[in-house]
Protein backbone atom coordinates (compact mmCIF):
# COMPACT_ATOMS: atom_id res chain seq x y z
CA UNK A 1 0.00 0.00 0.00
CA UNK A 2 2.34 3.01 0.86
CA UNK A 3 4.66 1.58 -2.14
CA UNK A 4 1.26 1.90 -4.48
CA UNK A 5 1.29 5.25 -3.04
CA UNK A 6 4.55 6.80 -3.19
CA UNK A 7 4.09 5.68 -7.24
CA UNK A 8 1.28 7.04 -7.50
CA UNK A 9 2.49 10.20 -6.09
CA UNK A 10 5.81 9.63 -8.73
CA UNK A 11 3.39 9.68 -11.42
CA UNK A 12 1.41 12.35 -10.43
CA UNK A 13 3.87 14.70 -9.55
CA UNK A 14 7.25 13.64 -10.72
CA UNK A 15 6.71 15.71 -14.17
CA UNK A 16 6.46 18.68 -12.21
CA UNK A 17 8.84 18.56 -9.79
CA UNK A 18 11.44 17.88 -12.75
CA UNK A 19 9.71 20.76 -15.04
CA UNK A 20 10.61 23.04 -11.89
CA UNK A 21 13.93 21.53 -11.51
CA UNK A 22 14.65 22.43 -14.95
CA UNK A 23 12.65 26.22 -14.92
CA UNK A 24 15.53 27.29 -11.39
CA UNK A 25 18.20 25.92 -13.88
CA UNK A 26 17.35 27.82 -16.56
CA UNK A 27 16.57 31.00 -14.44
CA UNK A 28 20.20 30.14 -13.21
CA UNK A 29 22.06 29.98 -16.28
CA UNK A 30 19.90 32.61 -17.49
CA UNK A 31 20.39 34.92 -14.44
CA UNK A 32 24.05 34.29 -14.71
CA UNK A 33 24.61 34.52 -18.38
CA UNK A 34 22.47 38.09 -18.67
CA UNK A 35 24.80 39.05 -15.28
CA UNK A 36 27.90 38.80 -17.44
CA UNK A 37 26.37 40.54 -20.02
CA UNK A 38 25.91 43.55 -18.17
CA UNK A 39 29.07 43.42 -16.68
CA UNK A 40 30.64 43.62 -20.00
CA UNK A 41 28.57 46.38 -21.22
CA UNK A 42 28.99 48.65 -18.19
CA UNK A 43 32.84 48.28 -17.85
CA UNK A 44 32.68 49.15 -21.30
CA UNK A 45 31.20 52.09 -20.40
CA UNK A 46 33.84 52.83 -17.23
CA UNK A 47 30.72 52.64 -14.58
CA UNK A 48 31.91 52.80 -11.24
CA UNK A 49 32.97 49.11 -9.85
CA UNK A 50 30.15 49.70 -6.83
CA UNK A 51 27.16 50.51 -9.18
CA UNK A 52 28.04 47.96 -12.26
CA UNK A 53 28.03 45.09 -9.20
CA UNK A 54 24.47 46.98 -7.89
CA UNK A 55 23.10 45.96 -10.86
CA UNK A 56 24.37 42.57 -12.08
CA UNK A 57 22.87 41.39 -8.53
CA UNK A 58 19.52 42.95 -8.74
CA UNK A 59 19.31 41.61 -12.44
CA UNK A 60 20.14 37.78 -11.52
CA UNK A 61 17.71 38.34 -8.09
CA UNK A 62 14.95 39.17 -10.55
CA UNK A 63 15.76 36.78 -12.92
CA UNK A 64 16.00 34.05 -9.76
CA UNK A 65 12.33 35.37 -8.80
CA UNK A 66 10.76 35.50 -11.70
CA UNK A 67 12.13 31.74 -12.47
CA UNK A 68 10.65 30.62 -8.57
CA UNK A 69 7.34 32.08 -9.70
CA UNK A 70 6.90 30.54 -12.40
CA UNK A 71 8.24 26.84 -10.84
CA UNK A 72 5.72 27.19 -8.35
CA UNK A 73 3.48 28.04 -10.60
CA UNK A 74 4.12 24.36 -12.31
CA UNK A 75 2.50 23.21 -8.66
CA UNK A 76 -0.69 24.87 -8.59
CA UNK A 77 0.23 27.54 -5.68
CA UNK A 78 -1.33 31.04 -5.95
CA UNK A 79 1.06 33.70 -6.49
CA UNK A 80 -1.07 36.37 -4.79
CA UNK A 81 -1.60 35.19 -1.34
CA UNK A 82 2.35 33.56 -1.39
CA UNK A 83 3.20 37.64 -2.61
CA UNK A 84 1.06 38.88 0.22
CA UNK A 85 2.67 36.63 3.10
CA UNK A 86 6.23 37.39 1.65
CA UNK A 87 5.47 41.09 1.95
CA UNK A 88 4.35 40.54 5.61
CA UNK A 89 7.68 38.61 6.67
CA UNK A 90 9.89 41.04 4.50
CA UNK A 91 8.21 44.22 7.15
CA UNK A 92 8.68 42.18 10.02
CA UNK A 93 12.58 40.91 8.84
CA UNK A 94 12.75 44.96 8.20
CA UNK A 95 12.04 46.16 11.50
CA UNK A 96 14.56 43.50 13.04
CA UNK A 97 17.54 44.72 10.75
CA UNK A 98 17.14 48.35 10.76
CA UNK A 99 20.56 48.48 10.99
CA UNK A 100 21.54 46.37 8.15
CA UNK A 101 19.02 48.10 5.98
CA UNK A 102 20.27 51.21 7.34
CA UNK A 103 23.92 50.12 5.76
CA UNK A 104 22.40 49.36 2.19
CA UNK A 105 20.30 52.35 2.02
CA UNK A 106 23.96 54.57 3.19
CA UNK A 107 25.85 52.35 0.32
CA UNK A 108 23.20 53.32 -2.36
CA UNK A 109 23.58 57.13 -1.52
CA UNK A 110 27.44 56.93 -1.88
CA UNK A 111 27.43 54.72 -5.26
CA UNK A 112 25.05 57.57 -6.34
CA UNK A 113 26.33 60.85 -5.03
CA UNK A 114 30.20 59.63 -5.30
CA UNK A 115 31.94 61.41 -2.54
CA UNK A 116 35.10 58.92 -2.91
CA UNK A 117 35.41 56.71 -5.22
CA UNK A 118 37.77 53.18 -4.77
CA UNK A 119 41.87 54.61 -5.42
CA UNK A 120 41.43 57.63 -3.21
CA UNK A 121 42.65 58.84 0.01
CA UNK A 122 40.24 59.60 2.56
CA UNK A 123 39.61 60.59 5.92
CA UNK A 124 36.49 60.09 8.41
CA UNK A 125 35.20 59.15 11.35
CA UNK A 126 38.90 59.10 12.69
CA UNK A 127 39.98 56.97 10.05
CA UNK A 128 41.82 56.94 6.82
CA UNK A 129 43.20 55.23 4.43
CA UNK A 130 43.11 54.26 0.92
CA UNK A 131 39.37 52.97 -0.46
CA UNK A 132 39.90 49.63 -1.54
CA UNK A 133 36.12 48.84 -2.14
CA UNK A 134 32.91 50.24 -1.66
CA UNK A 135 30.02 47.58 -1.19
CA UNK A 136 26.44 47.76 -0.45
CA UNK A 137 26.57 47.31 3.35
CA UNK A 138 30.68 48.84 4.34
CA UNK A 139 33.32 50.16 2.88
CA UNK A 140 36.80 49.16 3.27
CA UNK A 141 40.07 51.28 3.30
CA UNK A 142 43.17 50.28 3.02
CA UNK A 143 46.46 50.79 5.04
CA UNK A 144 50.15 51.65 3.91
CA UNK A 145 50.73 48.42 6.31
CA UNK A 146 48.40 46.52 4.71
CA UNK A 147 46.38 46.23 7.53
CA UNK A 148 42.07 47.16 6.26
CA UNK A 149 39.26 48.78 7.94
CA UNK A 150 35.88 48.08 7.91
CA UNK A 151 33.44 50.77 8.03
CA UNK A 152 29.68 50.59 8.05
CA UNK A 153 28.09 52.69 5.34
CA UNK A 154 25.71 54.10 7.74
CA UNK A 155 28.93 55.42 9.91
CA UNK A 156 30.32 57.39 6.95
CA UNK A 157 26.71 59.02 5.72
CA UNK A 158 26.11 62.60 7.21
CA UNK A 159 29.66 62.59 8.71
CA UNK A 160 32.63 65.24 7.75
CA UNK A 161 34.93 63.39 5.04
CA UNK A 162 38.39 64.66 3.86
CA UNK A 163 38.81 63.52 0.57
CA UNK A 164 42.32 63.77 -0.35
CA UNK A 165 42.00 62.37 -3.82
CA UNK A 166 45.02 60.15 -5.71
CA UNK A 167 47.71 61.96 -4.53
CA UNK A 168 48.80 63.33 -1.22
CA UNK A 169 51.56 66.31 -0.91
CA UNK A 170 54.38 65.35 1.52
CA UNK A 171 55.74 68.11 4.09
CA UNK A 172 59.76 67.69 4.61
CA UNK A 173 61.23 69.88 6.49
CA UNK A 174 64.66 70.45 6.40
CA UNK A 175 66.91 72.50 8.98
CA UNK A 176 69.75 74.53 8.11
CA UNK A 177 72.18 77.11 10.07
CA UNK A 178 71.42 80.50 10.33
CA UNK A 179 74.56 81.20 8.15
CA UNK A 180 73.87 78.98 5.28
CA UNK A 181 73.35 80.63 1.80
CA UNK A 182 68.89 80.56 1.88
CA UNK A 183 69.41 80.71 -1.78
CA UNK A 184 71.32 77.82 -2.53
CA UNK A 185 69.85 76.07 -0.01
CA UNK A 186 66.42 76.40 -1.94
CA UNK A 187 67.91 75.52 -5.30
CA UNK A 188 69.70 72.45 -3.90
CA UNK A 189 65.66 71.05 -2.64
CA UNK A 190 64.54 72.11 -5.88
CA UNK A 191 66.96 70.31 -7.75
CA UNK A 192 66.57 67.18 -5.49
CA UNK A 193 62.52 67.19 -5.88
CA UNK A 194 62.60 67.50 -9.60
CA UNK A 195 64.89 64.37 -9.86
CA UNK A 196 63.03 62.56 -8.37
CA UNK A 197 60.35 60.52 -10.58
CA UNK A 198 57.56 60.12 -7.89
CA UNK A 199 57.14 63.78 -8.05
CA UNK A 200 54.18 65.20 -9.99
CA UNK A 201 54.97 68.09 -11.58
CA UNK A 202 51.53 69.03 -11.65
CA UNK A 203 50.65 70.44 -9.12
CA UNK A 204 53.94 72.47 -8.51
CA UNK A 205 56.40 71.13 -5.95
CA UNK A 206 56.06 74.39 -3.11
CA UNK A 207 59.63 75.19 -1.84
CA UNK A 208 60.29 78.13 0.56
CA UNK A 209 61.06 79.04 4.10
CA UNK A 210 58.94 77.70 6.45
CA UNK A 211 60.34 79.03 9.57
CA UNK A 212 63.58 80.74 10.79
CA UNK A 213 64.24 80.18 14.13
CA UNK A 214 66.98 81.23 16.16
CA UNK A 215 69.34 78.21 15.66
CA UNK A 216 68.43 77.76 12.61
CA UNK A 217 66.31 78.13 8.84
CA UNK A 218 63.39 75.43 8.17
CA UNK A 219 63.22 75.08 4.27
CA UNK A 220 59.49 73.29 3.92
CA UNK A 221 59.92 70.94 1.35
CA UNK A 222 56.47 70.06 -0.07
CA UNK A 223 55.97 68.04 -3.25
CA UNK A 224 52.94 65.95 -5.16
CA UNK A 225 52.91 62.61 -5.43
CA UNK A 226 50.53 59.73 -5.82
CA UNK A 227 48.72 57.81 -2.90
CA UNK A 228 50.71 54.54 -3.43
CA UNK A 229 54.02 56.62 -3.55
CA UNK A 230 53.78 58.63 -0.47
CA UNK A 231 55.92 55.92 1.75
CA UNK A 232 59.11 55.58 -0.71
CA UNK A 233 58.98 58.63 -2.00
CA UNK A 234 59.24 60.45 1.46
CA UNK A 235 61.89 57.87 1.87
CA UNK A 236 64.03 58.44 -1.28
CA UNK A 237 63.36 62.00 -0.91
CA UNK A 238 64.80 62.69 2.80
CA UNK A 239 67.88 60.15 1.82
CA UNK A 240 68.68 62.43 -1.28
CA UNK A 241 68.09 65.78 0.54
CA UNK A 242 70.84 64.43 2.93
CA UNK A 243 73.07 63.74 0.60
CA UNK A 244 72.77 66.60 -1.67
CA UNK A 245 73.26 69.04 0.99
CA UNK A 246 76.52 67.22 2.39
CA UNK A 247 77.69 67.19 -1.09
CA UNK A 248 77.20 70.82 -1.72
CA UNK A 249 79.10 71.54 1.86
CA UNK A 250 75.50 72.93 2.95
CA UNK A 251 75.26 72.02 6.63
CA UNK A 252 72.07 70.22 8.10
CA UNK A 253 70.74 71.16 11.55
CA UNK A 254 70.67 74.13 13.89
CA UNK A 255 73.75 76.36 14.42
CA UNK A 256 75.87 75.53 17.03
CA UNK A 257 75.94 76.99 20.37
CA UNK A 258 78.49 77.72 22.84
CA UNK A 259 78.02 77.45 26.45
CA UNK A 260 80.42 80.06 28.32
CA UNK A 261 80.77 80.64 32.11
CA UNK A 262 80.39 84.18 33.15
CA UNK A 263 81.08 84.75 37.17
CA UNK A 264 80.20 81.79 37.71
CA UNK A 265 77.07 81.54 35.96
CA UNK A 266 76.47 79.78 32.92
CA UNK A 267 75.30 81.63 29.47
CA UNK A 268 74.74 80.66 25.84
CA UNK A 269 76.15 82.23 23.02
CA UNK A 270 76.01 81.35 19.17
Amino acid sequence: MPQDLVIDLAIRYGFQVIGAIVILAVGAILGRWLGGLIDRRLQARAMEPPMRLLFVRVLRIVVMLFAVVVALDKFGFQIAPLVAGIGVAGLGIGIALQGVLGNVVAGLSIIFTKPFRVGEYIEITGVRGDVASIELFSTTLLHPDRSRIVIPNRKIVGEILHNFGTMRQLHLPVTVPLAADVGAALAAAADVVMRNERVLKDPAPVIAVAQLGETGLTIGVNPWVRVVDVIPAGGELNRSLAEHFQGLGLGLGRSPADIRLVNGAPAASR
